[in-house]
């Protein structure tokens, strides 16, 4: 969203710094809302895409002078007059809410991951590519990848952690799901939708690397993530689910074939991701917390770019 408000609590004696930081930020306005008990006061900030991280950054210096201190930040429908902003994006620390979100394990991503699995499996074994469809919607498989991307990029080893145990918990409950029921159903169905997950190429790793930089790019702008948590969904649930059904049935070469394509996809997704967060401009507030995270973004980009080009050896060398 191109226009949020930030409503600043500050002490009394820090009103000249935010009037400071408003001026030298071009904000679209500063006002004064009120005077609160404890010597604080109340201001309203309204500013635009381009200039709001460099505004909250400078006001958060403020935040230790005391522990009422606080910024909100606001969605803003629209204003009148009109004011022209044309740039959308969300700053660090609402990227940072979305992201603790995704990567966030509990029961409720558990059973989504469950159901998506299922309906993925119907649809391909169906040969229904409207089902499969439906099932990358209910996929919650977006966060967690790009959590870790983005812990990454902040140098973040938490959000890092959190982000691997969601993403590898939901494969793995992907998979064994689809195992259980590649072991019912017991024979190899005939499925052009099944089949072509055992089979990986270079168009799947565009896919994948295209899954990842739109999702990061709608991310970092606010867009809508229906459309992306598709994308990413395709080129991650559809392969996990077919590997854990070929394992299922006793089909270990089809099912090396899908954990090769599983393989690619998550590769290429959370490269894209890294990259384009790093393009984007995404670091620590304080110089010694992005000097903390450089050796993080440097290793990760240096590891996923070296898994990524052994998997194209190893595609390139495989008999077709």
């Amino acid at each position: 969203m191109p226009l949020k408000m930030l409503q600043v609590t500050v002490p009394v004696a820090a009103e000249a710094h935010v009037k400071k930081i408003a001026a030298s930020n071009s904000v679209v306005s500063c006002e004064r809302l009120a005077e609160l008990d404890g010597d604080h006061v109340q201001y309203v900030l309204l500013t635009r895409a381009g200039e709001r991280q460099k505004v909250i950054d400078d006001i958060q210096k403020l935040l230790a002078t005391s522990s009422r201190a606080r910024i909100n930040i606001m969605p803003v429908e629209a204003t009148l007059p009109d004011v022209e902003a044309r740039e959308a994006g969300d700053t660090r620390e609402e990227l940072m809410i979305k992201m603790r979100q995704g990567a966030h394990l509990d029961s409720g991503y558990l059973v989504l991951t469950l159901l998506s699995t299922i309906v993925a499996l119907i649809g391909m074994v169906q040969d229904n590519v409207a089902v499969v469809i439906g099932a990358m919607v209910i996929a919650p498989l977006l966060g967690p990848n790009l959590a870790f991307a983005f812990g990454t990029s902040l140098g973040d080893k938490k959000l890092m952690s959190d982000a691997f145990t969601t993403a590898f918990t939901g494969m793995s409950v992907a998979i064994a799901m689809a195992a259980i029921v590649g072991m019912i159903w017991g024979e190899l169905p005939e499925s052009q939708e099944l089949l072509g997950r055992t089979e990986v190429g270079l168009g799947g790793m565009a896919l994948a690397a295209a899954s990842g930089i739109a999702g990061v790019l709608s991310l970092t702008s606010g867009l809508s993530m229906t459309l992306v948590g598709v994308m990413v969904a395709v080129a991650l649930l559809p392969p996990a689910a077919t590997l854990g059904f070929m394992l299922g049935i006793k089909q270990w070469q089809l099912a090396n074939g899908a954990l090769l394509l599983l393989i690619v996809n998550v590769v290429c997704v959370n490269l894209a991701g890294l990259l384009v967060f790093f393009a984007k401009g995404i670091r620590p507030r304080l110089w010694f917390e992005r000097r903390m995270a450089t050796p993080y973004i440097l290793s990760g980009m240096a590891v996923w770019s070296l898994l990524l080009l052994l998997l194209i050896f190893v595609i390139g060398a495989t008999p077709s």
